[in-house]
C-alpha cells in the first residue's frame, strides 16, 4: 500500500512537493524529541490545495498524516510514531496580509516566529509570543502546542494571540474558523490540539503595538528559592512585568561563559526583570521592584545599559539550553507548571530529588507564571545515570502536581508525556477530551497517539537504551 500510496502522491502533486525516498524521509522520521519514526511518505506542500489533495490521498490509502513545522518540538508531536505520511509546511511560509490600523496579520503555518516581528516593526508593531526557539520555530508549531515564553507573564500564550485559523479536515476540505464566531470557540480548540483535530493553513494572528520604552535588569540572589520568593512578592504587590526569568547558578555559568553578557556568573540564582511602556514610568517601574527584590534578598540590582544589552542578555537566557553542551554530553528538558507561590517548595523538591540520584540539574523557568524547565545532566553511555533522568524526570512531574501544577507549560504533550496526562486528568476527562477528537477526526488519522495516554519516556533518553544494547 506504501506504495501504492507514495506514486499516488507524486502523481497528483509532483515530485517537487512528494518525498518518497528513503534518504529524503530520513530527514522527517524525528524531532527535537530524538524518537526516530518511517513515514511512508512526506510532501512539502505550496499552498492548501496541496495539503488538501494529500489528506484525501491517505485517507483513501488508510495513511495517517503527521504535520510538522521546524521539527523543534521537545515532546515527539512531529514523530511519525505510526508511519504514514509526514507533512512540512516549510514551504508555506509567507505573511499573506497586514493589517496594521487594526494591529492583525494573517500567515501560513511556516512563518518562523521571529521574522513575523522582523518583517513588521517598521510599522511599530510585533506578534508578543516568544518561545526560546523563536529564531526557529515556526507559527503554526507555536499554534500546535500554545507555545508561551518569557513574555506570556504579561501577553499571554499563543491562543491569546490567535484570532482565526483556515484548517483542513480529516476528509480534505478547508474550513475557516474567526475567535468572533458565534457559537463554539473552534479556534481556541485547535490551538493547543498538537494537529490532532485538524492540519492549519492560514493563521490570523494579533498584533500588539511596540512599547515606547523598554528597560531589562538583572538581579542576583544567594539561591533559587530565595529569587522565586522575590517573583511571588512581586505580582502580589499587584505589579505584572513584560518577563521574570530566573536562571540557577549552573545556567548561568554555562551561558555568560558562551554569551558574555555581563550576568554574574557566581550568583546562587539570577533574576532578569523587563518593565515596557512610556520612557517617563520607567524609572518609578524599576524602582519599585527593586525595593521588593532587595527586600526578599537581592544581592546586586542593575538595568541594561543600551538596546544592545538587553539584546545580550535575552540572547543568554533564550540560549540557556544549547549552552549547556558545555557541562554534559547530554539533558533532559522537563517542562511543568505550578502556583507561582509555590515555587520555592517546588525548586528545594527539584534539588532533592537530583541529589537522590547523584545527577545535576540546570533550572532555567519563566518564573513569573511558574512555569519550569529543569535540565537534568547525563551521559547516554552511562546506564545508571540514563535510569536515574528517567526516574528524576517522573518524579519531578509528580512533585509539581502534588503542589496543584500540571505536566506541560508550553511543549505540549505529543508522544512522551502521553501516560502522564492520566495524572492530572481522571478516566472520565480524557473520555471527553477523546469524544471531541471523535467529532473531528473519528479515524484518528490525524496525528496519532500523541496526547492520550501510553507508556512513554524521553526520545533521547530511549535512544540511550537502544545505544547501550547495541
Amino acid at each position: 500500500m506504501a506504495t501504492t500510496f507514495a506514486r499516488r502522491l507524486v502523481e497528483a502533486l509532483g515530485s517537487d512537493v512528494a518525498r518518497t525516498e528513503p534518504a529524503d524521509l530520513a530527514a522527517y522520521g524525528y524531532d527535537g524529541y530524538k524518537e526516530d519514526g518511517n513515514p511512508s511518505a512526506a510532501i512539502v506542500p505550496r499552498d492548501v490545495r496541496d495539503v488538501a489533495t494529500a489528506v484525501r490521498i491517505a485517507r483513501d490509502c488508510d495513511e495517517p498524516v503527521v504535520p510538522r513545522g521546524a521539527g523543534t518540538g521537545l515532546c515527539g508531536g512531529a514523530v511519525p510514531v505510526k508511519g504514514g505520511l509526514v507533512i512540512s509546511f516549510a514551504r508555506m511560509n509567507r505573511l499573506l496580509e497586514l493589517d496594521v490600523p487594526n494591529r492583525r496579520a494573517r500567515v501560513q503555518p511556516g512563518l518562523i516566529n521571529l521574522e513575523l516581528s522582523n518583517a513588521i516593526a517598521r510599522h511599530g508593531v510585533f506578534y508578543a509570543p516568544d518561545p526560546s526557539s523563536q529564531k526557529i520555530s515556526t507559527i503554526g508549531g507555536n499554534v500546535g502546542t500554545n507555545a508561551g515564553g518569557p513574555h506570556c507573564l504579561s501577553y499571554g500564550t499563543t491562543t491569546n494571540h490567535i484570532l482565526g485559523l483556515q484548517y483542513v479536515d480529516e476528509a480534505g476540505e478547508v474550513h475557516r474558523t474567526a475567535h468572533s464566531d458565534a457559537g463554539y470557540d473552534i479556534t481556541g480548540l485547535l490551538v493547543g490540539s498538537e494537529g490532532t483535530l485538524g492540519l492549519v493553513t492560514e493563521i490570523d494572528v494579533r498584533l500588539m503595538r511596540l512599547p515606547e520604552a523598554v528597560r531589562v535588569c538583572v538581579a542576583t540572589f544567594a539561591d533559587v528559592e530565595s529569587a522565586s520568593e522575590a517573583v511571588s512578592a512581586i505580582v502580589g504587590a499587584g505589579i505584572v512585568p513584560v518577563a521574570l526569568e530566573i536562571m540557577d547558578r549552573l545556567i548561568t555559568q554555562a551561558v555568560e561563559a558562551h554569551y558574555h553578557a555581563g550576568i554574574p556568573a557566581d550568583a546562587g540564582a539570577v533574576l532578569l526583570v523587563e518593565i515596557a511602556g512610556v520612557h517617563d514610568d520607567m524609572d518609578d517601574g524599576e524602582r519599585l521592584i527593586a525595593q521588593i527584590a532587595r527586600d526578599h534578598g537581592a544581592l546586586s540590582w542593575r538595568a541594561a545599559r543600551s538596546a544592545v544589552e538587553r539584546a545580550a542578555l535575552w540572547a543568554a537566557r533564550k540560549g540557556a539550553a544549547g549552552a549547556m553542551g558545555r557541562i554534559a554530553p547530554n539533558y533532559y528538558i522537563q517542562d511543568a507548571c505550578v502556583p507561582r507561590t509555590k515555587l520555592p517548595q517546588v525548586m528545594l523538591e527539584v534539588e532533592r530529588i537530583v541529589r537522590d540520584r547523584r545527577l545535576q540539574v540546570g533550572n532555567v523557568f519563566h518564573a513569573g507564571d511558574g512555569n519550569l524547565h529543569p535540565l537534568l545532566l547525563f551521559d547516554r553511555r552511562d546506564a545508571r545515570e540514563v535510569q536515574a533522568v528517567i526516574d528524576a524526570g517522573s518524579e519531578i512531574l509528580a512533585t509539581c502536581i502534588a503542589f496543584g501544577g500540571t505536566i506541560s507549560g508550553e511543549h505540549g504533550i505529543g508522544y512522551e508525556k502521553r501516560q502522564s496526562l492520566s495524572l492530572v486528568f481522571s478516566t472520565q476527562d480524557l473520555a471527553a477530551m477523546a469524544r471531541v477528537r471523535d467529532v473531528f477526526d473519528p479515524m484518528r488519522a490525524f496525528n496519532p497517539d500523541k496526547i492520550f495516554p501510553t507508556g512513554a519516556v524521553c526520545g533521547e533518553v530511549t535512544g540511550a537504551r537502544a545505544f547501550d544494547a547495541a
